[in-house]
């Protein structure tokens, strides 16, 4: 799952959301230096990860990318359900997107100091483009594919992927609906154990 489903999944814990948000930037058992709750999300997301990644319902959509865009394809998919999260929010959210997202930009600003550097960076471009935002239109993630290709050095091709996403529109979004109850289920229960 991308940024946007990380912080859904986190509930209304603002140190957990912080956790899960940074969870990528830190590696091994570097988690255990940070606060209580951070933990917890950092420990969360790598939970979120690992059930996604291996998860059937997810494997039939990157299997559908695989062709054209080899290990690549669990990273755009995981952009992809952000888009089908961000376009149905309404149904497993009650405040609207747009203001879900600002408070989660100000949740950020407010912990500034505890963000890995690489977020710090990352922080203006993302909120200058109002990424989580963006997801919810097919032209967002478009622009977002595009950025995360020019990662690559063009290598992996991303930019494309919205071909697929055009293509395949119903099938992906019926293999989101289907997951995304389950991965809901399965968050939950692992913040009961954390």
């Amino acid at each position: 799952m991308n940024f946007l489903a990380h912080i859904y999944l986190s509930g209304e814990d603002e140190g957990i959301t912080i956790g899960n948000f940074i969870a990528d930037g830190i590696k091994g058992k570097r988690y255990q230096k940070y606060p209580e709750k951070i933990r917890k999300g950092i420990l969360l997301h790598r939970f979120i990860d690992s059930y996604t990644d291996s998860h059937p319902t997810v494997r039939l959509s990157t299997a559908r990318l695989h062709k054209n865009y080899g290990h690549y394809s669990g990273v755009i998919v995981d952009i992809l359900y952000d888009h089908f999260l961000a376009k149905n929010w309404s149904n497993y959210h009650p405040q609207p997107l747009a203001e879900y997202v600002d408070d989660f930009y100000e949740m950020l600003r407010a912990n500034f100091e505890i963000l890995p550097t690489r977020i710090q960076r990352m922080m203006p471009y993302m909120l200058a483009d109002n990424w989580l935002l963006s997801y919810a239109s097919i032209q967002g993630i478009s622009t977002i594919l595009t950025q995360m290709n020019h990662r690559t050095k063009n290598r992996a091709k991303m930019n494309f992927a919205v071909l697929e996403l055009e293509e395949f529109y119903t099938e992906f979004e019926t293999e989101f609906t289907s997951f995304f109850g389950e991965l809901i289920a399965a968050s939950k229960q692992k913040l009961t154990e954390l």
